[in-house]
């Protein structure tokens, strides 16, 4: 019954000990002041016309720089590769507006003919009564409020009430010259065109001068650190070079079935939609809901019945269901690093501050910046407040909900790491370090004892809901895998592997030293050796005092160790040790003191184990487990020299005496 630690198994995060030492706290994570936010999201806002544009050659920089390269290593010139990158890529878009524009123009002269079949399923609603009158109710009441309206409108003044004048018909007649119908058509064309125009060139320029442009950033920002700014810079580029076009195949994946399904179900324009589709599932979310509401639309008003409606609102929800769970994980998963309430909240913030464009632009803009937060300490808030990686320690996550006293939330957070670790790995590496930030608040005086107290009967009450998965790991253990009967000498990755001995036929007493948090560490040892088949009996620190201690039943125990999360409590477990040997002879007893390094010299445990007498002295989960397992014979207990000293004078006197 050999539990192995798993393959793989995550190391925790370094720096564990400085988290944990009081001299050298978790840097905390600094926040811009009001005025800096204020004046940031103020210059966005009334710079939008400078910095929206910078914005958009930004992104598409970062989409075609990929394509530059290849270009340039196919032995194309750098000019050119950038030309052709540029010029394909807004000839492309150019190709989907014209296409979108022309779809357009069709269905709206298509419109009048659809009239009919509208009414035709609003009287079909009025007769079949559905929605108990709502329909007939809100028409009465438009209708009201349209006549009301119109009163106060038409109600003339009580002079003019006695001479009415009659309606004099008046025709308008345009004298507009041909140069003002040119400039009231190409007026409204000018803006957009330019702007378009602006980001080809920025573009260009940029993707000409990339290495210049990073080279200044770097200057700007991280001269000091070339390392950081350069990994900034490479994880950013990749991340939404990556996002932009996978999202594009995404949509590509999506848009081409939605297309030719609405052609096979025969609603009109089926291009236009499937382009739609593509286009507006760049925008988060409201996106794929707009794209499906138009073609329902007109799947209402060309039939006249209700089936085409429905086969189409099916169409887009399966399409849906398989792009959003199988495609996207597939092809780029959570890899733009944003958590789903990041996504959400960054859309509705960059679209109040730009609008439309903003909400397409919202997700790579906000991928930049938490990049931005990864990599450099002054932007470290953004990553915090929309990154999707976790904010907090797993240990420190679950001393957290002990604290908080909730220790469902402890457990479900035990489970969900129980799906990839063993039993052993967790205690070792997330539940003890738990434990030992408890105690580290204990021993700055920041922790009561009503907190003491509840942390170590939460972690308890976790000990026993976690009982159904060690019962599971053990019958796991019991039946031998293929691996176990075959193993394979050649996986490296066993190396590192610790191997934990059966405890059939040993009994064990698991017990605290010094208080609370001790028993809860205790009990977790407890259930580790029970998975070894190990017959374990537990004990409280209580039990440990001079007067308790001989009323502890140890006739049946092989080995007793008793677990400290203080390391300044070697005196202790000195005495502890010598009044267990005292109360049995033939008793093992080995002493823990818990540690995040459990890996500590093997050299220093032994000399500290001989010091205080006892069998073993272990740091972490596994040494704890091995040396209440082990078959070696019990330590005699050695005399303290001043007692010996005093039994040499007494003996030594009573010679004299029997001489005399």
């Amino acid at each position: 019954m050999a539990a192995n630690r798993r393959n793989g198994m995550a190391s925790p995060a370094h720096g564990l000990e400085d988290i944990l030492s009081p001299a050298a706290p978790h840097p905390r994570t600094s926040l811009p002041n009001v005025a800096t936010i204020v004046t940031t999201v103020a210059a966005l806002y009334f710079g939008r016309e400078v910095f929206l544009p910078i914005a958009i050659a930004l992104l598409l920089t970062f989409a075609l720089a990929p394509l530059v390269s290849a270009l340039k290593r196919a032995g194309i010139p750098r000019i050119a590769a950038v030309i052709v990158s540029v010029l394909g890529a807004f000839a492309a878009l150019a190709l989907f507006s014209f296409i979108v524009a022309t779809q357009v123009s069709e269905l709206a002269q298509n419109i009048p003919v659809y009239q009919a079949n509208i009414l035709t399923k609003v009287r079909s609603l009025k007769e079949t009564g559905v929605g108990g009158g709502i329909i007939a109710r809100l028409s009465k009441v438009v209708e009201r409020v349209g006549q009301e309206i119109d009163r106060q409108e038409t109600s003339p003044p009580a002079a003019t009430l006695e001479k009415p004048r009659e309606p004099v018909p008046v025709e308008i007649v345009s004298r507009e010259r041909p140069l003002e119908v040119l400039q009231n058509i190409v007026g409204p064309l000018i803006s957009p065109l330019g702007s378009a125009g602006l980001i080809i060139v920025v573009v260009i320029f940029m993707l000409l001068e990339r290495e210049d442009l990073r080279d200044r950033f770097i200057r700007l920002v991280g001269y000091g650190d070339l390392h950081r700014t350069t990994e900034a810079l490479q994880d950013a580029g990749k991340r939404v070079g990556r996002y932009l076009l996978m999202q594009l195949v995404v949509n590509i994946v999506y848009a081409v079935p939605i297309a030719a399904g609405l052609w096979i179900l025969g609603i009109p324009n089926a291009l236009l939609w499937g382009l739609l589709a593509l286009g507006l599932r760049f925008v988060p979310y409201i996106g794929p809901a707009i794209g499906m509401l138009l073609p329902l639309f007109l799947a209402l008003a060309v039939a006249p019945g209700w089936s085409l409606v429905l086969w189409t609102a099916a169409l887009f929800v399966v399409m849906e269901l398989i792009t959003g769970n199988v495609v996207e994980p597939w092809l780029y998963g959570s890899r733009t690093g944003l958590s789903s309430l990041a996504i959400i909240v960054a859309a509705i913030f960059w679209t109040w501050l730009w609008g439309p464009l903003g909400l397409v632009l919202s997700t790579p803009l906000t991928v930049c910046l938490v990049v931005l937060g990864r990599h450099v300490p002054q932007f470290e808030f953004l990553d915090v407040l929309f990154g999707n990686e976790p904010v907090l320690e797993p240990h420190a996550r679950l001393y957290q909900r002990l604290l908080a006293g909730d220790p469902d939330e402890a457990t479900d957070h035990a489970e969900e790491m129980l799906e990839e670790k063993y039993l052993v790995e967790f205690y070792d590496k997330v539940a003890i370090p738990a434990l030992l930030l408890g105690e580290q608040d204990r021993a700055r005086g920041v922790m009561g004892d009503q907190q003491r107290r509840q942390v170590a009967e939460s972690a308890l009450v976790m000990v026993a809901n976690l009982d159904d998965s060690a019962h599971e790991e053990a019958e796991e253990e019991d039946a031998p895998t293929a691996a176990e009967e075959e193993p394979d000498d050649k996986d490296p990755s066993r190396e590192d592997e610790t191997e934990l001995p059966d405890g059939t036929d040993l009994s064990v007493l698991c017990t605290g030293g010094r208080g609370e948090l001790d028993d809860a560490a205790a009990a977790m040892l407890a259930q580790v050796l029970e998975v070894q088949g190990t017959t374990v009996s537990k004990a409280g620190f209580a039990d440990m005092e001079p007067a308790n201690i001989r009323r502890l039943e140890l006739e049946t125990i092989d080995t007793v160790v008793v677990g400290f999360l203080n390391r300044d409590s070697i005196k202790h477990a000195r005495f502890l040790v010598r009044r267990l040997k005292r109360a049995k002879a033939a008793l093992r007893v080995g002493i823990v003191f818990w540690s995040q390094a459990a890996n500590e010299d093997k050299e220093a445990a032994e000399k500290l184990a001989r010091d205080i007498n006892a069998d073993f002295v272990a740091h972490g989960m596994v040494d704890a487990v091995v040396g209440a397992l082990s078959n070696e014979p019990p330590i005699a207990l050695k005399l303290v020299a001043k007692r010996r000293m005093r039994r040499q004078r007494a003996t030594s006197q009573k010679a004299s005496a029997a001489s005399t």
